[in-house]
């Protein structure tokens, strides 16, 4: 199992009380939502791939966040943590997100012709889209999980390194390219990705640090 909280069993010996944190002084969504009571609930429950309740919540509880910022304070390890930790996740998601529920669609149009376009604040002024150009160019980053692999603090080394490179390097034609594994770059190679936007550099956040999004780095990690 890849999660560190999984299969310690030291904390089943103490009581749900005594292993609730302390969150009084956190200012996160996740702080706001959990209570004693939830979290003897949700406590000894984990999905398939062993992502447990204080896996979940252990960058809200590392990072108690600043008093004019709102931080998420969880994070899902995989797919099925939406389901098995909704308790949680359910309005942390609506508090985040202005109410968007359990029930709520996202719509997805990729028409650009739909696009609502409005005026764009530069420097505390107002540009109309369309007409004298300010803006020389726009950059957009898109990301996601594989919905095998699950999310970045739950991949397994082993599995990306062989299986994702393959099928990658296997594409012909208009997606034909070549997979760069993270780990057989030189330093020079790295920062030069990382200067031409292509590459992230090792995360250095303590909230995402304290997530798992740096385990094991730089396995399981490339650019393709």
């Amino acid at each position: 199992m890849p999660f560190s909280n999984t299969h310690n069993k030291y904390k089943q010996k103490f009581s749900a009380e005594e292993e609730f944190p302390d969150l009084s002084k956190h200012n996160n969504h996740m702080a706001k939502v959990l209570t004693p009571a939830l979290y003897q609930r949700l406590r000894d429950k984990e999905t398939p791939s062993g992502f447990t309740l204080d896996d979940a919540i252990q960058t809200g509880v590392d990072n108690p966040g600043h008093p004019f910022i709102m931080t998420v304070g969880c994070v899902a390890g995989d797919e099925e943590s939406y389901e098995v930790f909704k308790e949680l996740f359910d309005p942390v998601i609506q508090d985040r997100h202005g109410g968007y529920k359990p029930t709520d669609k996202h719509r997805t149009d990729l028409n650009h012709e739909n696009l609502k376009v409005g005026r764009v604040g530069y420097w505390g002024s107002q540009l109309d889209i369309g007409g004298p150009s300010w803006i020389w160019g726009s950059q957009l980053d898109i990301g996601g999980p594989s919905w095998i692999l699950g999310v970045p603090i739950g991949y397994r080394g082993s599995q990306l390194d062989i299986g994702v490179p393959a099928a990658l390097n296997s594409l012909d034609g208009e997606f034909k390219g070549r997979y760069y594994p993270l780990k057989a770059m030189t330093e020079q190679e790295q920062q030069q990705l990382i200067d031409d936007h292509f590459l992230f550099d090792k995360p250095v956040s303590p909230l995402l640090l304290a997530s798992g999004m740096a385990r094991d780095w730089p396995d399981a990690r490339g650019i393709w």
